[in-house]
C-alpha cells in the first residue's frame, strides 16, 4: 500500500496572484511512513518547533518587526518571542485605534506566523532547506505534480477547469506508478494507493465526485485499479505527511516562477522516473519551454 498526500501552490483562479498553479503529491509507501514521520519530528524538534505545521510559505516570509528588534538574533527563543508578541500587540492597537483598513489582513499574517516567531530569518530558511534535503533522499518516495502555466492555458480550448486537470494528472501518474510497481513484483500481489487531500470543503466534493467518475470510467490517459476509495480529506495541521506536500508544491512553483532553485533540487529528485525519463511531474507551459522539468519530461 502506498499513500499519496496532495496539497496546492497557487491559486487556480484566473488571473489570480500567481502565474502558476502546483497541485503535488508525495507518495511513500505504508512500512516507510514511521520513519519518514520520525525524521521530519526530530528535524522539528532541533528548531523548537514539536508539533508544529511546517507551512512553508509563512515560514519564508520576513517578519519586519524582527528587524526592528535590537540585537533579536542574540535574544534566546523565550525573549524572541516574549519582543516579537510586545511589538504586534502594539502595532495591533495602533491599526484599531486608526480604524485602518490593514487591521484584519494584518492580525491574519500575525496569527499565520505566531508559531514561526521564535526563529529568525536565517533559521527557518535553514529549516526548511534541512526538511527539503531529507525529503530528497527518501528513496521510496514517489513525487507527482502538475504545474500549470496560466498564461498558456486556454480556456476557451480547455474541457476541465485547471485544477480538475491537475487532479486527473496526479491520479493518472500515481495509478500508472502503481500499476509498474504491481508489473514487476514476482508474485501476484496488487500494488494498492490511498489519496489523502489537504482539506478544503470546496475541493473535496468536486474531488470526491471526480474520483468516484475515475473509478467507474477511468481518466482520459488509464483505467483506474489500484486506487481504492475517494481521497480523504484532513487538516494539514493534523498531519505532517500534508506539510510535507505543501513543501513539495510551494518548491515547484518557486522555481518556475522565480527560478528559485534550492529547495527544488532537493525536491524534484523524488520524481517518478521510468527509463531516465521524469514522467511524474510536468510543467504545462509553451513547447519551446527549457525548465528543467520540461527538459527531463521530453
Amino acid at each position: 500500500m502506498h499513500i499519496c498526500y496532495i496539497d496546492e501552490s497557487g491559486t487556480s483562479d484566473i488571473p489570480g496572484n500567481t502565474s502558476h498553479f502546483i497541485l503535488a503529491g508525495i507518495a511513500i509507501p505504508i512500512h516507510c511512513w514511521p520513519l519518514y514521520d520520525k525524521e521530519i519530528a526530530s528535524i522539528k524538534k532541533k528548531y523548537n518547533l514539536d508539533g508544529i505545521e511546517i507551512h512553508t510559505g509563512w515560514l519564508l516570509k520576513k517578519y519586519l518587526e524582527q528587524v526592528k528588534i535590537p540585537n533579536f538574533d542574540k535574544l534566546s527563543h523565550m525573549q524572541r518571542r516574549s519582543e516579537v508578541i510586545k511589538y504586534r500587540t502594539t502595532h495591533l492597537l495602533s491599526l484599531q485605534k486608526k480604524n485602518s483598513s490593514s487591521y484584519k489582513q494584518t492580525k491574519k499574517n500575525y496569527k499565520q506566523t505566531d508559531c514561526y516567531i521564535h526563529l529568525t530569518y536565517a533559521e527557518r530558511v535553514k529549516f526548511i532547506a534541512e526538511i527539503a534535503r531529507a525529503v530528497g533522499n527518501w528513496q521510496d518516495a514517489r513525487l507527482f505534480a502538475e504545474c500549470i502555466d496560466k498564461t498558456f492555458f486556454d480556456c476557451g480550448l480547455a474541457t476541465q477547469s485547471i485544477d480538475e486537470q491537475a487532479f486527473e494528472q496526479i491520479i493518472s501518474r500515481f495509478q500508472q506508478c502503481l500499476n509498474l510497481f504491481s508489473k514487476q513484483n514476482a508474485s501476484s500481489h496488487m500494488y494498492r494507493g490511498l489519496i489523502i487531500h489537504d482539506n478544503n470543503q470546496t475541493v473535496a466534493k468536486k474531488h470526491t465526485e471526480l474520483m468516484r467518475a475515475f473509478h467507474a470510467k477511468g481518466t482520459l490517459w488509464t483505467k483506474i485499479d489500484n486506487i481504492i476509495e475517494t481521497p480523504l480529506f484532513v487538516d494539514s495541521d493534523l498531519t505532517s505527511m500534508i506539510q510535507i506536500a505543501d513543501l513539495c508544491a510551494y518548491s515547484l512553483r518557486r522555481y518556475l516562477e522565480n527560478n528559485e532553485n534550492e529547495l527544488f533540487s532537493h525536491i524534484f529528485r523524488r520524481a517518478d522516473r521510468k527509463d531516465g525519463k521524469v514522467v511524474g511531474v510536468r510543467h504545462f507551459s509553451k513547447h519551446s519551454c527549457r525548465c528543467t522539468i520540461c527538459s527531463l519530461h521530453r
